[in-house]
């Protein structure tokens, strides 16, 4: 615990607000359809029920088939953080495994590698999906998963082989070399304990890479409609008008928690640059001089910039003072 508290107490506050808020979503994922009041396709049967506003029994309203947004919603978090997740573990493994492969062997392995990062990084991504899914039979979670992460990675391999070259030729890594270390053992623990934060940046940038684009695909119809999910929300809302109907419960709500969080994974990112980058961590201090904030980033501050031209009245009074005079004797004169 002392040492939870003390990785809490070195983030930034940036961070601090995305793992509240990116922890509030995951606790909805867990228990969210466990407690959900209704099952999320049951199509009440009852006409007054249809397009419902928020009410005490439905708290954000119902579907024009009379289907609780509420628990629509509790499920659809579930499956989306399901899916980007998973795609964000697969990602980044294949972008670690590529990136530092790639600069730490060289030669032939670096070309080949480094052509393939090439080849993937100027296909165009959401064109590529929308082809994929749109011919694959099945457009269940396994199918978007496996093609979300295999288009996902060469971002982060290209990042992290930049930052492996730079630590391979390092003093440590040349000592491990001629102790006989083997290069598995250099890899896994004087290369990459280094690139940690790295790695976690990679992996937030590819969860919300994730979400961003099975929302977008969801909201198309190319996935599994019969799933509930933020993506499949906004397809059946916008399919029936509802921005048309005025029914904004229908779709504010998946909309509000696809930019939540999306913003805790911003955050989230921004803190962990901030955490591993010594001259951001350096930015976070100020001080005071002369009554103005200063950050440790600015320039060497000149005391005479800092201290204001004193207003009217306070220059009048002042005009009577002796240090007027003395602020007005020139260099190596007399007081008279």
């Amino acid at each position: 615990m002392r040492i939870l508290g003390n990785i809490w107490r070195e983030l930034p506050l940036k961070a601090k607000v995305g793992v509240v808020l990116f922890g509030l979503f995951i606790l909805a994922a867990i228990i969210g359809p466990e407690v959900a009041p209704y099952a999320p396709g049951y199509s009440n049967p009852s006409i007054s029920l249809s397009l419902q506003p928020p009410s005490s029994q439905y708290l954000l309203g119902t579907t024009q088939s009379g289907q609780d947004v509420l628990s629509q919603l509790l499920v659809g978090i579930r499956l989306t953080l399901e899916l980007a997740l998973l795609v964000g573990v697969i990602a980044t493994a294949l972008s670690v495994i590529v990136g530092v492969t790639s600069a730490f062997l060289g030669g032939v392995w670096d070309e080949i590698l480094s052509l393939l990062t090439n080849v993937f990084l100027v296909i165009p991504a959401l064109p590529l999906l929308i082809l994929l899914l749109g011919y694959l039979p099945n457009r269940g979670q396994l199918p978007t998963i496996i093609v979300l992460a295999g288009l996902g990675w060469q971002w982060g391999a290209r990042v992290i082989r930049a930052q492996t070259l730079t630590i391979r030729n390092r003093d440590f890594i040349a000592a491990s070399r001629e102790t006989g270390e083997k290069t598995w053992r250099i890899i896994f623990f004087e290369i990459m304990p280094n690139e940690v934060s790295l790695i976690a940046a990679s992996f937030v940038n590819t969860v919300l890479y994730a979400i961003a684009a099975s929302v977008a695909l969801a909201f198309i119809g190319l996935a599994d409609l019969n799933s509930w999910s933020l993506g499949t929300m906004l397809y059946w809302a916008q399919s029936a008008q509802a921005l048309e109907l005025g029914a904004w419960w229908w779709f504010l709500p998946p909309g509000i928690a696809v930019a939540l969080i999306g913003t805790a994974l911003v955050l989230l990112n921004t803190g962990f640059d901030e955490l591993g980058s010594p001259r951001l961590r350096a930015s976070r201090g100020s001080a005071r001089v002369a009554g103005k904030k200063v950050w440790a980033t600015d320039p060497t501050p000149v005391l005479a910039m800092l201290v204001g031209s004193p207003g009217r009245v306070t220059g009048f009074l002042h005009s009577f003072s002796r240090s007027s005079l003395l602020d007005n004797t020139p260099a190596g004169g007399e007081l008279r």
